[in-house]
C-alpha cells in the first residue's frame, strides 16, 4: 500500500504540490487539513480521543475527527469520509472557516497546516474504528472550555489552538 499523500499549498490554500504525510510531517511544509466538529441537538460537542497507537498524540483528546483532503477532494467530500472511517456514521457538514497553525511534537514530527474547519450535527451513536478511536464523549462547550485550561496536556495541540481562537464562533453556531 502506498503511503497517504497530503496537498501541499502556500498560505492562501492555492495546491503548490502533493507530498507523502510522513515526509510532511518530518519536513514541517504546509500542507491542507480539516478538523471536523460535531455537535448533537443539546450544542454538545462530540470529542474522540486518538487511539493509543496514533504515531502522534496517542490518548490525547481533540475535536470529534480530523485528517486530509485527498487530491481533487473537496473539503466537504473529505470531512465526511473521514468522518464515516473514524467515527462510522455520516452527517451533512458545512465549511466555516480556515487558519494555519504549526504545532511541533516530541517525536520530532510538525504538524503545519492550513486547517479547515467543518461543523455538522449528529444525535446517535458513533460506531468507532478502534484503530482511530480510543474513546469518544459529549461535553458542552463551557465544560470543554474550563478543561482545556484545567488539563491542557490531555488536548491535543490543534484543538487547543482551535479551541482558542474559535471557541466564540464555535458557540455562536
Amino acid at each position: 500500500m502506498t503511503e497517504e499523500q497530503v496537498i501541499l499549498v502556500d498560505e492562501n490554500d492555492v495546491q503548490i504540490g502533493l507530498m507523502p504525510k510522513m515526509e510532511a510531517h518530518e519536513k514541517a511544509v504546509l500542507h491542507r487539513a480539516f478538523s471536523v466538529f460535531i455537535f448533537n441537538k443539546n450544542n454538545e460537542l462530540m470529542l474522540q480521543q486518538r487511539a493509543l497507537d496514533k504515531y502522534h498524540s496517542p490518548g490525547l483528546w481533540t475535536n470529534t475527527c480530523c485528517s486530509h483532503q485527498r487530491d481533487g477532494e473537496s473539503n466537504l467530500s473529505a470531512g465526511k469520509r473521514r468522518l464515516f472511517e473514524e467515527m462510522g456514521f455520516v452527517t451533512e457538514l458545512k465549511e466555516t472557516t480556515s487558519f494555519i497553525y504549526k504545532a511541533p511534537f516530541d517525536n520530532g514530527l510538525t504538524e503545519h497546516e492550513l486547517d479547515h474547519i467543518l461543523i455538522g450535527s449528529y444525535d446517535g451513536v458513533p460506531e468507532p474504528n478502534e484503530k482511530e478511536v480510543g474513546g469518544w464523549k459529549w461535553m458542552n462547550l463551557e465544560a470543554v472550555k474550563l478543561d482545556v485550561v484545567a488539563q491542557p496536556e490531555i488536548y491535543t495541540e490543534w484543538f487547543k489552538i482551535i479551541f482558542d481562537k474559535f471557541y466564540n464562533f464555535l458557540k455562536q453556531d
